[in-house]
């Protein structure tokens, strides 16, 4: 507290003003009031109408700061302490009528909250005269916390001006409110003293203007500022021998640490050499036991070598005596080579049965497919959208009998509807089990049957998804014709196919041709042939002959095909897309000829107009889509009921499929439905339109055979029968007669070369295992001298083993006697340093006494109180330094068998005396000084960063090989120069920065811990 109540006094340069450590409480500027001012807020509302806050609006330059922290002991507006202004800034308060005034300033540190001292230390000038001088708010009332100067008196002239200016010497000025209240006038005898002086002739006081007390305020301030340069001058001598003597100190430190680390070098090289002695001697026990181990090993090796040539020898026996009976077999291989011709025979009767099996299994299937009327109905459920999930939609769809054929839809709570279809695919199914099943569907066309797939179902179901696919995952279409390609391949030397592909689309019950390479008006119309067979004469037949120009012609008719939006589908298909594949087949073998069609098709997606809500085309377009899937209801009921009269003509859509419809063709339905609930109407109308389709019985199927063709070739065949029949007999009694002569000379040459093999494999057999009886002895020689020669070995190892030991033995003594030489050595150059060090803090404190005695002189005339404090503390600091002597001084006498345990003693030593003594950081502290008296004549310093004496200690006490010049001198960064010292306020601020490291000495040393102040 004294030390502040001091730096608060040296502050203050007008007489009759004083420091406040409180905030600002109303009735205490009430009456006098002119004007007060939120430094960086806003006007504050207040009921008094006699006292006013008002904003900030007579500044001129700096920044605004502003904090939520609360202000401790704020007053009755502690808001106006959370804001402030800073940086280069003034005030000038203007239209004041002349006279005197009191000036307030409020101030609170809510910057640099964790300090330290020093961070921003400032003066301030009111009507260009320094009322306060280098003033530190942190180093007064600390952070958060209000600090008022009040009673600066101002006189007014006829101007009506008040200017109010800061100066920054570290770091920003900062100001929290201004307030300006009006002076009671003086008394009579306080005007003479203070506004006149007395004439040493006459006795007559003369009044003196504000000029001239100015300029006799200016001469006394430079007298004092003289006398505080040469004190300043004297302090800095002192400073510069304390640092000289810390400094011999410091070197002594040194080479005491050096010594140290060449003691605890030793001990660590004995130790790693025991250590590595104990390697080698374990090392060589590893050897030895690894000998012995090999030589069990050996013996036993050598044993199982006896064993193994007396069992080969029995082999050998057993092979001679199996050689034997061998030649006496060989009546017995003729029979079994009788038996496996036998054998082959049976083989090619079973495969011609198989073949047959095959045929046969091809027609149980055809007429199984006939049994179940030949209309297949399978059901495909898409998964649910991304829109359909977000908007929380439930699924209506249960899969649990999917394998058995099985479908439920939830109608209710707790019921459900079931239907029945040949096969149920779950949203998991890929495209690649779809086809898998509808593949012997699309292998009866290369068969000669017609064959119609169709998908049929909701918009946005997934129809043109099943049917075309995308190029990643290939629909039906692209597969189809892959697989017939393929099989077409494998049956090439058999069967000859023609394949031609034609894209249609039925569009507002019109017949549009996809692949043709420009519009035509001419309308394309159903017509029946002689055959009964309905086509589309002028239309595209595309022919393909592999895969890639079937993409290609897919392709054209997809991109051809009419699509349109609305609001279930994005991408809404508007037409049925049919794909016709026409084969042509013939039979290599019998000249049979089939023509045959695969009815690929994409229907357009049923609708409710309510739901699309569609308009202008798109309604027509829906309405003619509505109409031909009524019309195909229409038929598939007509058929279900076996109705004399079948509305094939009705639509388009019905009369181009009504050879697949009428019974001449295979027919496969695929129905898609949508899971989510808001499609339960739809879904459930086009699985009831499936069961019926799948109700409808067709009739049996035919197969679509070229008759012209046939006769021909049937005529052609029975000529050439008839005359290949006589020579074929013929023929047929030469090679039976050629063929067994044959056989028999082949069978007995084939026995007598399998004689001869097995004889010269016998003779090979031998030779190898008398191979390896020869190879073994031998081994067994290498292994009995190479056991010899580790038995050698070993015991050279165990000389050498000996003779390291006694070399060891001997370094180790030799080492000893070196190590307690260089320590007697070391104690001697220590005692002779403590010897100097003694006479030179002697000779130090017969210095710092004469200076005492100087100090004290000029102390008593200007009462420098901070000098004589600071003389006692260099006495205490140089008293440790001699205890830090005596603790250096202990470790004498010491044995190479204890140097372990006295490097530990010694270390926790150092660390008490140096943890105790003060000398390092009086010196440092002088230190300090010397550098900011530089800094400052440079043209004073932003912020300097200096690190804590603490630091030092602490770095002392972690390690030895710490560099103490460099901690002493590591000073961080100083930023830009503000504004030049002033020569009045060097005295003040030279006593305020010795207060200030005192103080900071005095936390440090409580906290114990190293600290580096930052902004």
């Amino acid at each position: 507290m004294m030390d502040t109540d001091v730096s608060m006094d040296s502050a203050i340069c007008v007489a009759g003003s004083r420091f406040v450590r409180a905030g600002l409480l109303a009735t205490n500027c009430k009456d006098n009031l002119v004007i007060f001012v939120s430094s960086g807020g806003e006007a504050l509302e207040i009921e008094d109408p006699s006292f006013q806050v008002k904003s900030d609006i007579f500044f001129r330059g700096g920044d605004v700061l502003r904090t939520d922290e609360p202000v401790i002991d704020g007053g009755d507006f502690p808001s106006i302490y959370q804001s402030a202004r800073f940086g280069n800034f003034c005030y000038q308060f203007e239209n004041l009528p002349p006279g005197d005034y009191f000036v307030d300033l409020h101030f609170a540190e809510i910057v640099n909250t964790n300090g330290p001292k020093g961070m921003r230390v400032f003066d301030v000038f009111i009507q260009e005269e320094k009322v306060l001088s280098e003033l530190d708010i942190y180093s007064i009332v600390r952070a958060n916390k209000p600090l008022q100067l009040i009673d600066v008196r101002v006189s007014v002239t006829k101007d009506g001006k008040i200017a109010v200016s800061f100066e920054g010497v570290h770091g920003s000025p900062m100001i929290n409110g201004i307030c300006i209240r009006r002076a009671p006038q003086l008394a009579a005898s306080e005007v003479k003293h203070g506004g006149s002086i007395t004439c040493n002739s006459c006795a007559a006081e003369i009044e003196l203007s504000s000029a001239q007390r100015k300029l006799i305020r200016i001469k006394f301030a430079a007298k004092y500022d003289k006398k505080i340069e040469e004190l300043s001058t004297q302090c800095q001598l002192k400073s510069d021998e304390c640092y000289e003597a810390w400094m011999s100190l410091k070197s002594v430190n040194k080479q005491l640490e050096d010594v140290r680390a060449e003691l605890d070098k030793r001990i660590f090289q004995n130790y790693y050499q025991d250590q590595a002695m104990e390697k080698q001697a374990q090392k060589l026990r590893d050897v030895s036991n690894m000998y012995e181990q090999d030589k069990k090993f050996w013996a036993a090796s050598v044993n199982e070598l006896d064993n193994k040539i007396k069992n080969m020898k029995q082999e050998h026996f057993q092979l001679s005596r199996e050689a034997h009976k061998s030649a006496n077999s060989i009546p017995d291989l003729n029979k079994m080579v009788m038996a496996v011709q036998a054998i082959v025979a049976e083989c090619d009767d079973l495969k011609l049965k198989y073949s047959e099996e095959q045929e046969k299994r091809k027609k149980l299937y055809n007429q199984i497919q006939e049994a179940k009327g030949n209309i297949r109905v399978f059901c495909r459920c898409r998964p649910l959208s991304k829109g359909e999930v977000m908007s929380g939609y439930a699924t209506i769809v249960d899969f649990n009998a999917a394998k058995d054929g099985e479908l439920a839809i939830l109608t209710g709570c707790s019921t459900k509807k079931i239907f029945k279809f040949d096969r149920v695919y779950t949203p998991n199914d890929d495209q690649v089990d779809i086809f898998a099943d509808a593949s012997p569907m699309v292998l009866s066309v290369l068969d000669g049957y017609n064959v119609c797939i169709f998908a049929y179902g909701q918009t946005g179901t997934g129809k043109t998804f099943t049917m075309e696919g995308t190029d990643e995952n290939r629909g039906v279409n692209y597969r189809t014709l892959e697989q017939l390609f393929k099989i077409a391949e494998e049956r090439k030397e058999i069967f000859t196919y023609n394949i031609s592909v034609s894209v249609l689309e039925v569009y507002n019950e019109q017949i549009r041709d996809l692949l043709a390479s420009s519009p035509t008006s001419k309308k394309l119309e159903i017509r029946q042939a002689s055959e009964g067979v309905h086509h589309v004469p002028g239309i595209v037949e595309a022919k393909v002959e592999n895969i890639k120009e079937v993409w290609d012609v897919l392709l054209a008719g997809s991109n051809g095909r009419a699509v349109g939006s609305n609001n279930v589908n994005e991408h809404s298909s508007r037409s049925h897309c049919m794909l016709c594949i026409m084969v042509r087949a013939k039979n290599l073998v019998n000249g049979e000829c089939t023509n045959s069609k695969l009815w690929l098709v994409d229907l357009a997606g049923s609708e409710r107009l309510a739901k699309t809500e569609v308009q202008g085309e798109r309604l027509k377009e829906a309405q003619n889509i509505n109409r031909s899937l009524s019309a195909l209801g229409d038929v598939i009921s007509s058929l279900a009921t076996k109705s004399s009269h079948v509305p094939y003509r009705n639509s388009k859509l019905t009369h181009l499929l009504q050879d697949s419809l009428g019974g001449d063709s295979k027919t496969l339905m695929f129905v898609q439905i949508s899971p989510s609930e808001q499609d339960m109407s739809e879904t459930l109308s086009s699985l009831n339109f499936a069961t019926r389709v799948r109700g409808v019985e067709l009739g049996p199927v035919k197969r679509q055979i070229d008759v012209g063709e046939l006769q021909k070739m049937k005529m052609m065949l029975d000529k050439a029968k008839q005359e290949s029949n006589s020579k074929d007999e013929a023929l047929r009694k030469l090679e039976e007669n050629i063929q067994n002569l044959e056989g028999k000379a082949k069978s007995k040459d084939q026995i007598c070369r399998n004689h001869k093999d097995k004889v010269n494999e016998l003779e090979l057999h031998l030779e190898s295992k008398t191979e390896l009886c020869r190879q073994l002895e031998k081994q067994s020689l290498q292994l009995s001298e190479e056991v010899k020669k580790k038995d050698e070995i070993g015991s050279t190892l165990l000389q050498k083993v000996k003779e390291l030991e006694n070399k060891v033995k001997e370094q180790e003594l030799k080492e000893s006697k070196t190590l307690q030489q260089k320590v007697k050595q070391l104690e001697n150059k220590l005692k002779e340093k403590t010897q100097d060090f003694e006479l030179h803090t002697s000779i130090l404190k017969h210095k710092i006494k004469e200076l005492e005695n100087k100090v004290m002189m000029q102390g008593e005339s200007l009462g420098c109180q901070s000098l004589e404090k600071k003389n006692n503390a260099v006495e205490e600091k140089l008293r440790q330094a001699a205890i830090i002597i005596g603790c250096a001084e202990q470790p004498r006498g010491v044995i190479p068998n204890e140097q372990k345990v006295w490097s530990r003693t010694e270390n926790m030593c150092g660390g008490t005396s140096l943890r105790s003594s003060g000398l390092l950081k009086g010196a440092d502290s002088l230190r300090e000084l010397g550098r900011k008296r530089e800094l400052q004549s440079r043209g004073g310093i932003e912020n300097n960063f200096l690190l804590s004496t603490s630091l030092i200690d602490h770095n002392i006490k972690g390690g030895r090989g710490m560099d103490h010049s460099k901690a002493l001198a590591r000073v961080t960064r100083s930023t830009k120069v503000t504004t030049a010292q002033r020569p009045l306020s060097s005295s003040s601020s030279s006593n305020n920065r010795i207060s200030r490291e005192q103080d900071t000495g005095v936390v440090v040393k409580e906290r114990d811990r190293p600290r580096v102040w930052s902004r």
